[in-house]
């Protein structure tokens, strides 16, 4: 593990944006910069951190965790459905094919939890029953894992705005995504969460909930954006679960969930100014991220030199400026 007196060095030196204009022009999303050349993608995932659809600040090799381990992923489950990933020419870059991005995120959930307004227990603990059109039994309890892992789409909020919860019916009424698609985006996003909980649980973690982003690509279906990270899911650790979960405990957990729960003890969940982040949380938040890479990997993290911006220019000019 990188030591914290390391991260805090580099906290300083963090990849906040970019600005390459060969490139040409820069569409900036919540972490990612995108640029578009030659009919494809080029995401530069930075160390930006987001939680309730804000840009909360900065952690120290967030970007390379996320890109490397969704290039780990994409591997792990293109057999189930084709994905935009052509090649990882650096550690915080994907060049990516030009899909057409659906207006739909497709969340499964496979316990009852969350802090977020669009997560399961936010609703029930105030009393609703039926949510995301689907019906939740009375006396369930925080953490409880479901009869079986449901889906809880929300729209893909452009920046600056929020998720929004939306049902099966929803989607087709708003005609968001066609009944066909729709069919294929629910159908391949639950066989994608068994293989990602299959091999988590071989890892000795839970896939407790996650996002998947699809597109359209030649006319045909293909998962976009980023998969099975810390950023896009919850990991619990399964050893403990059960026992933290009888007491009432939450559970030991290797993802972004503690740092929301840093934010709500603030009395923040995305509305107004944010408070700072604390120093203390930016590196706590950083060996999060590296711990959960190692463990999905099963490799030691080998982290990039700050600062990372001249790096990457050269890797990318040396394919685009030839």
């Amino acid at each position: 593990m990188i030591k914290p007196n390391i991260i805090a060095q580099n906290s300083k030196k963090v990849l906040k944006q970019t600005n390459f204009t060969f490139l040409g022009k820069r569409i900036q999303g919540k972490v990612r910069d995108i640029y578009f050349k030659d009919g494809k993608r080029i995401l530069i995932t930075t160390d930006r951190i987001s939680a309730f659809d804000r840009v909360l600040g900065y952690i120290p090799y967030k970007g390379q965790v996320l890109n490397q381990l969704s290039a780990f992923w994409f591997n792990k489950t293109k057999d189930i459905v084709a994905n935009h990933l052509l090649e990882v020419p650096h550690p915080n870059v994907s060049i990516v094919k030009n899909a057409k991005p659906y207006p739909v995120e497709m969340v499964v959930r496979g316990y009852i939890t969350g802090v977020t307004t669009t997560a399961i227990w936010y609703w029930y603990e105030k009393g609703e029953r039926t949510i995301y059109g689907i019906k939740f039994p009375e006396g369930l309890k925080k953490n409880q894992k479901l009869k079986k892992p449901v889906l809880t789409p929300t729209t893909k909020a452009e920046k600056g705005a929020h998720d929004e919860k939306l049902t099966h019916d929803e989607i087709i009424k708003k005609k968001l995504v066609s009944p066909a698609i729709l069919r294929q985006m629910e159908k391949v996003a639950l066989a994608l969460y068994k293989r990602g909980n299959d091999l988590l649980n071989k890892r000795g973690l839970i896939l407790v909930d996650t996002k998947y982003e699809f597109g359209e690509y030649n006319g045909k279906l293909v998962l976009i954006d980023e998969i099975h990270t810390p950023d896009s899911s919850r990991f619990w650790v399964d050893k403990s679960y059960r026992e933290k979960f009888k007491k009432g405990e939450e559970p030991d957990n290797y993802d972004k969930e503690f740092f929301r729960k840093w934010y709500v003890a603030q009395g923040y969940r995305g509305d107004g100014k944010p408070p700072i982040m604390s120093k203390d949380l930016q590196i706590k938040t950083a060996q999060r991220y590296i711990s959960i890479y190692e463990m999905i990997i099963g490799k030691k993290f080998k982290p990039e030199k700050y600062p990372l911006e001249k790096n990457i220019e050269k890797v990318l000019k040396n394919i685009y400026e030839k």
